[in-house]
């Protein structure tokens, strides 16, 4: 049975989001990457990376929109499109659709179709190419999302932390 709509309020992130948006970040990225245990590698990356200013930057560059997903009681998910990022499988496209997170609680309840067809209107919106995006090789549930919602598999690349390489499927959105 899938749970309830609840009511999702899409609307464009703003400084005041930025600590919510580095938290929300670790707290999917370590559930989705890490499974056997946190190491140094992988807590050095995440805290250097999603950090409160990492998201004023985005918010400040031109090329980058982040729009979130509110509940009555805070920020349950965000996509974040880069604009001037050619695919590494090639092709025309240099928009990427560089996250789509949606804190594991609040998942199956269509926060991220909402949040995905608001990035895809955005990217229409901006005149920005249909965008690709990387989705870890083994995450099987986030890449049969995004191929039931109009994306194909367009290659492969590598996410890399310092000397380690971990396999990426490249998606590329079909439609227009």
């Amino acid at each position: 049975m899938t749970p309830a709509l609840h009511t999702v309020s899409l609307r464009p992130a703003t400084q005041d989001d930025c600590s919510s948006l580095a938290a929300l970040s670790i707290e999917v990225w370590l559930g989705t990457y890490l499974h056997n245990g946190i190491n140094r590698l992988f807590s050095d990356y995440v805290l250097s990376t999603y950090t409160p200013d990492h998201f004023a930057d985005a918010l400040h560059n031109p090329a980058e929109r982040l729009i979130v997903s509110q509940n009555q009681d805070g920020i349950d998910g965000y996509i974040r499109i880069r604009h001037g990022r050619p695919s590494p499988a090639g092709g025309p496209s240099r928009t990427e659709i560089s996250t789509l997170y949606i804190q594991p609680r609040h998942q199956g309840r269509h926060i991220g179709r909402l949040l995905l067809e608001a990035g895809l209107k955005t990217c229409r919106s901006e005149g920005w190419d249909a965008p690709w995006l990387a989705a870890k090789a083994q995450n099987t549930r986030a890449i049969a999302f995004y191929l039931r919602h109009g994306f194909e598999p367009a290659g492969l690349t590598c996410f890399q932390v310092q000397d380690s390489q971990y396999p990426n499927d490249v998606l590329q959105y079909r439609g227009s």
